[in-house]
Formats: structure tokens, sequence, C-alpha cells
């Protein structure tokens, strides 16, 4: 279990622990040192192999592993520390799902310096802000980011057809309707396109994604209005559960029975609500305990599931909360329990199930493409109106020595477009 809410601590220790080791040396003598020279130096960092943090792509998976990191664990409220739901699914055959996105997600996401191409399956919970907020980010900026094909996007359906994923996302593409057109010939035509999948939300353990021995399935959950659902991920004996937001229901205790992992929704006790957010009383009873999962009554369904490991989430994880939170589960559960903050990671096997946290990359570069990009086909360029252009301050012949200095560099033959 991890108490610090983001990986700067670890790193810090470690630091710390990398300057002790050079002042005091390492005995040669030490056996994970003693390929070493006498009298040489080890860095403790290269000594030890079994680092409690993650550093992003500096580790394959097992064919049989999965890897499982918090990307947002918060509220709807946005806050530096902790991003609103999204959990990415990494397995051991190269596949990678993401499981909700909510705002303040895609900076985490971006963290881990991983190919947009490969980020292109996501699965939403429901279409509240805190579930789904990211996907233009997501949708655009991992377009601009180097990915090439579609963004596919699977969701439950609503108890009215505007209330359902197709809708959302055909409005979201409208909204998106003057960045969409701005990007025509300039990026690939395929990375602004949307698959959308919407499947029935009231279908019960329904398999909505079958590929490459991966089965995805839904079932419905219980939160403020019809059109919520929970998800499992099964792949080579293992078993992923995501709950979205849901009020104790059926459902998930027969559904995500035999999991590897489940993670489910908990709430701060509604004390914290009064006391934190500033809620009248009726209020805090109603969203902790009536349309969410309070602390005990997380306890009480993984009580029942026993998961290899029970991951609670949705609830700020600050020191003077966490605890409270963290009793009120202790009340009804004594199983393995995470109390989820951003940026965990889990490598799951059939042997173990390794907790850690992530080392993220702040200052992330989008990584270059993993597929073949297609030529650029500039026919649907929409440029500024002549009228407009017609403000251009002139500085064509700086422009110029730009394009002379890149095609000499590059090899290529580029022309200005605006030369006048």
């Amino acid at each position: 279990m991890r108490f610090g809410r983001t990986a700067s601590g670890a790193l810090a220790f470690t630091l710390c622990a990398m300057t002790i080791g050079y002042f005091i040396g390492v005995s040669v003598n030490d056996p994970q040192v003693a390929h070493a020279k006498k009298g040489s130096r080890v860095s403790p960092v290269k000594a030890s192999a079994d680092h409690e943090v993650y550093y992003p792509n500096t580790e394959d998976l097992a064919s049989n592993e999965m890897r499982i990191i918090s990307l947002g664990t918060g509220m709807p409220s946005g806050r530096r520390s902790q991003a609103a739901s999204a959990w990415l699914v990494e397995l051991g055959n190269g596949d990678k799902f993401l499981f909700d996105v909510g705002t303040g997600s895609a900076a985490n996401l971006g963290s881990l310096e991983i190919p947009y191409d490969y980020l292109d399956k996501v699965f939403i919970s429901h279409l509240h802000t805190d579930h789904m907020g990211d996907l233009p980010a997501l949708f655009i900026g991992g377009a601009v980011a180097n990915r090439v094909g579609p963004l596919r996007v699977w969701g439950p359906s609503g108890s009215t057809k505007r209330l359902g994923l197709s809708h959302s996302m055909k409005h979201l593409q409208e909204f998106l309707a003057w960045d969409i057109e701005g990007r025509k010939g300039r990026l690939p035509a395929t990375a602004f396109q949307a698959e959308v999948n919407e499947f029935d939300y009231n279908g019960k353990n329904q398999v909505i994604y079958k590929k490459k021995g991966v089965t995805i399935r839904s079932w419905p959950a219980i939160h403020v209005i019809d059109g919520s659902v929970s998800y499992s991920l099964e792949w080579k004996g293992l078993k992923f559960v995501f709950g979205g937001d849901t009020y104790p229901n059926k459902w998930f205790i027969e559904y995500a029975k035999d999991a590897d992992v489940a993670i489910h929704e908990c709430m701060m006790p509604p004390e914290l609500w009064v006391d934190k957010y500033r809620f009248p009383v009726g209020r805090a009873l109603e969203v902790g305990t009536q349309i969410h999962t309070a602390p005990e009554a997380f306890g009480k369904i993984m009580s029942v599931v026993k998961p290899r490991m029970a991951i609670a989430f949705h609830f700020f994880n600050d020191p003077d909360t966490r605890f409270q939170t963290y009793d009120g589960i202790r009340a009804t559960y004594d199983g393995p329990l995470s109390m989820a903050d951003d940026l965990m990671v889990w490598n799951v096997t059939k042997k173990e199930i390794r907790v850690r946290t992530v080392v993220p990359i702040d200052d992330a570069w989008p990584p270059p493409s993993a597929r073949r990009a297609p030529r650029m086909d500039a026919s649907g360029m929409k440029n500024v109106s002549p009228e407009v252009q017609g403000g251009a301050y002139d500085v064509i012949k700086q422009n110029q020595m730009i394009y002379d200095r890149v095609n000499k560099r590059y090899g290529t033959d580029f022309k200005m477009r605006v030369t006048k």
C-alpha cells in the first residue's frame, strides 16, 4: 500500500539513497555487487534490480503478464494531484485498453510516453465528465501527437437516444468542428475519425469486445440515471474488473467473482463531504451513500467478491482524509487492498500482484507513430480568407531562409504556401 500522493517522494528517496551510497561507498563483498572490481564504487541504483517504482518504457511485460496504471482516481472538481477517473490496462501481447478518460487524466497518460497508436481503444463507464471529460484531449491531442488511425470508443446506450454514447460522440465531434476542420490536409485524415461502438447498457455480462484472446464484458451499474455500466477484461486466465460509478449491486458481486483485480468506487464518508467539500448534510448523505458506494459498503462487496486485490478509488487521497475512508473499509473487509492514487501501477501474474508507483516523465514529448503514416493529402486543406490573410505582416524573407535551411538539412524541396 502506498500512502504518498505522488511519485516525487519515491524519486527523492531514490536520489537520496544514491547520494549516500556514493559518499559511503558500497562493499565489494556485497553479493549484489560481487561482479565489481576490487576497490571500485558501484551505484546502489544499478546494483539493485528490484526498484519499488516503475520507470515508463523500461520494463517489457511477460507474455502472461498484465499491467494496470491509475491515470485518474479523484473527483469531478479538478486538482493537480489527482485527475478524474481513468485507468490503463496493458497486456503482454502488446494490447492496451483505456477505461474512462476523466478530466485531467490525459496529462498523466502522456507522461508514460506510449505511442498514441496503441492508445486507440477506450471504454467509457458512463457519460459524466469526470469519466469522459478528456476525450477531446485524447481525440485531438492524440492525433497531433502522431496517432495515425481513428480513436475507437465503446460505451453504453441510455434510456433515450440522446443519453447514449453515439449521440454524445456525434455532438463531441460537432463541438470540435473548428479544430478538426483546421487540421485537414495537415495531419492524416484518419486520425480525426472516431469509431463509436454503443452497446445496450442493460445487457448482463454481455461480450462487447473479443479479439486476440481478450474478452471484455459489461453489465449494468446503478448510478444517478440509467446508462452506467461496469466492465471486466479477461485474458490468459487473468481477470480485471472496473466498476465505474455505482451503488452496490448484485451484478458486480456475481460477475466480478474470480477477479484478480477488482476496482470499485469508494466515496469519502459523509462527514468529509460536509467538512471538506462544504456540502449541506442532506446532500452529503445523498452523494456519499445513495448514488455512490460508502466505505463500509465497499468493504462488504469486496468481502463477498474476494479478489486477489481490491482497489478503492474516487476519493481525495489526502493525509487527513484517507484514514477515515480506510477505517470504514476495514470495518467490513480485511483482504488485500490498495487505496488508489494517481500513477500507481499493479503488475499482475498468476503468481503475484506487485504494487508500485510510477515515476512520470513530466516533460514528455510525443513518441513517434508506431504505424506508417499515409502520404499527406493537401487537397482538403482549409486556410484563412484573403481578407484575413491580408492582415499578415511581411516575413516572407525570413520564412524563406528557414525553408532553405530545413530543406538543405533533410534533402527536401518544400515550397512556401504563403508568398505574399
